[in-house]
């Protein structure tokens, strides 16, 4: 925590009864939001129906904000982080930083931020007396961002964290929540960041909000975070916290930065909690799992005394239960969406679980010419960089040669696979080996749907390639090749929804087992001839049963995409030639389309 000249902490004031407990915990931290706006649109952080924001006139003011901080700091209040929806939006977010600097007693003041505009406003914040920050992001692939962000501005955040290590900030805090089949198989990449620079990246255990459809299956838990971390550096140490600390933290040896685990789902800090927290709107939170709020804009402006006000605050703290605002089971629990509260921890409902113990690696494409071909591949990760290299490189090391997108080594807890065959050989097709089935697979003998067993079946190396192609039009043609769509990269959203259609085929399809896939390659290339996007998928796995289902829905689920993102300008959109290309392995032979 930073120190204020001239603040001598054995002249402070004996902490507030107001701000103690019934178990005894003393509250001098305060989380207030100064906005529920944000400019990005993350898919996990605002429910899919949207959030109906407050008016303008019911959220507090500049004047009522510092009122309510002075009272606070009054009390024992002595760190201040100001969060939002995206606080540094706030017009006014300079002038509250410095109002708050001037307050007696206040040691520190903190921003959480997306990140977009700091290298714009950190100067000035920091002259005002900003003096610590917490940058959140989850992901460093851009391709991946700009997905789950519905925005670009990537590299604006990688600016936002450079300025602040160039001006000092240190450490500088990079929040992270980690989601299975998201970005699990990133956390040696964020690990290795700590290497040269003075980062603390914080992995936080995905938590539930309402309207981000939260479950077990999408947290990775911090144990298993550690086993991973462990794995590439067995030397990591563990570091003394302070017993309010809300992280683990661990630092590789000769590391410059450091790492933490927050852990709120599978070991959670209750016990030692000193946090409140301030909604845009005025309304007191004493948890963050927590439904339970006071209207202290209410009291305020109905000209509640300072007394008053310090009588309610006691009430709600004196209130406050032992743990995760009583509730045992939180992902039965009703409260805000997580943008309503603060943007500091990240969740995400869209992709789904893979399997528990994955593995992953990634490896750098080559993107040729600007807008002609978008293509993703599956490669390792680096294993060591220059101490001199600059943080953009740093951070860029994997990701300036093209999208880097995930290949996954799954680990099934079942050997069964799905088995798929033809009905019928068509005169177009060449294939070899003993041919197609003369009945359906899927079927009993008493024509009901039936899974396959191919447990018996031996193991073998499966490839298979799909394509699609979408007919856009010329207007919407052309804003994709310029990349002008309000909705983002069209070919890079596609591409990664090509890859994670693949590997959720055996959820979307029911007859499918889980396939432990090795490779997904998706590639979209722009055709001027026709206005076309053209798309090609390929899979490959080792195991006892095809990937054609998995090529072709990843084919199919980026031409869906393409289409979602153009609608706006043309429902004159055309999906065709769905088909599979060709196919190797397995006891049918291979396949190629002639």
């Amino acid at each position: 925590i930073t120190r204020r000249k001239g603040f001598l902490p054995e002249l402070a004031a004996p902490f507030s009864a107001f701000l103690t407990d019934s178990f005894g915990r003393q509250h001098n931290y305060l989380r207030i939001s100064l906005t529920e706006k944000c400019n990005l649109r993350c898919q996990y952080c605002m429910p899919e129906e949207g959030v109906q924001l407050t008016p303008k006139s019911e959220l507090l003011t500049t004047q009522e904000i510092i009122t309510l901080a002075r009272l606070f700091v009054k009390q024992g209040v002595d760190k201040i982080r100001l969060t939002g929806g995206e606080p540094l939006i706030r017009p006014d977010v300079v002038d509250i930083v410095g109002q708050l600097y001037k307050l007696e007693g206040l040691q520190t003041i903190a921003v959480t931020t997306n990140g977009i505009n700091l290298a714009r406003l950190l100067p000035r914040l920091k002259d005002a007396g900003l003096d610590a920050i917490n940058i959140s992001l989850d992901t460093l692939v851009p391709a991946k961002f700009e997905f789950i962000v519905r925005r670009k501005g990537f590299h604006k955040v990688m600016e936002g964290i450079h300025k602040a290590i160039e001006l000092g900030y240190n450490p500088v805090k990079v929040n992270c929540v980690v989601m299975r089949g998201l970005n699990e198989d990133e956390l040696l990449d964020f690990v290795a960041l700590t290497q040269d620079q003075p980062l603390d990246v914080r992995f936080i255990e995905y938590m539930p909000f309402d309207g981000n459809k939260w479950n077990f299956k999408k947290m990775v838990s911090y144990k298993e975070m550690l086993d991973t971390v462990r794995q590439r550096w067995p030397e990591l140490e563990k570091l003394p916290c302070e017993a309010s600390s809300t992280a683990k933290a661990y630092k590789v040896p000769d590391f410059q930065g450091q790492i933490s685990f927050i852990t709120s789902m599978s070991e959670h800090f209750c016990g030692s909690c000193n946090r409140l927290r301030i909604t845009a709107d005025g309304n007191l939170k004493v948890c963050l799992f927590g439904n339970s709020e006071v209207s202290l804009r209410d009291h305020l402006r109905s000209g509640a005394s300072e007394d008053k006000l310090v009588q309610i605050i006691g009430a709600a703290v004196g209130r406050k239960k032992k743990q995760h605002a009583g509730m045992f089971n939180i992902s039965q629990m009703k409260n805000r969406p997580m943008i309503l509260i603060e943007s500091a921890l990240r969740s995400s409902p869209l992709l789904q679980d893979t399997l528990r113990n994955s593995q992953s690696s990634k490896q750098g494409g080559h993107r040729p010419g600007h807008r002609q071909m978008l293509r993703t591949r599956q490669h390792t990760l680096p294993g060591s960089r220059s101490a001199q290299q600059p943080l953009a490189a740093e951070i860029l090391h994997t990701q300036a040669r093209g999208i880097c997108i995930f290949q996954k080594y799954l680990n099934s807890s079942s050997d069964t696979k799905c088995l798929r065959t033809s009905k019928a050989i068509r005169s177009d097709l060449c294939t070899s080996g003993p041919g197609p089935s003369d009945s359906l697979t899927h079927v009993d003998q008493e024509g009901r749907v039936a899974m396959v067993d191919v447990g018996r079946k031996p193991d073998s190396e499966r490839t298979a390639v799909a394509s699609a192609v979408v007919r856009l039009g010329e207007k919407a043609f052309g804003m994709v090749q310029q990349n002008q769509l309000k909705k983002g990269d069209v070919l890079a959203v596609a591409q990664i929804a090509g890859i994670q259609g693949a590997k959720l085929t055996s959820q979307l399809i029911p007859l499918c087992h889980n396939i432990p896939l090795s490779q997904v390659d998706v590639s979209l290339s722009l055709d001027k001839r026709k206005c076309a996007v053209v798309i090609q998928a390929f899979c490959c796995s080792q195991g006892k049963t095809g990937v054609e289902m998995e090529a072709l829905t990843a084919a199919s689920l980026a031409a869906l995409t393409v289409y979602d993102m153009c609608k706006a300008v043309t429902h004159d959109i055309v999906i065709e030639e769905v088909k599979l290309l060709s196919k190797t392995g397995g006891q049918r032979g291979d396949f190629q389309r002639g």
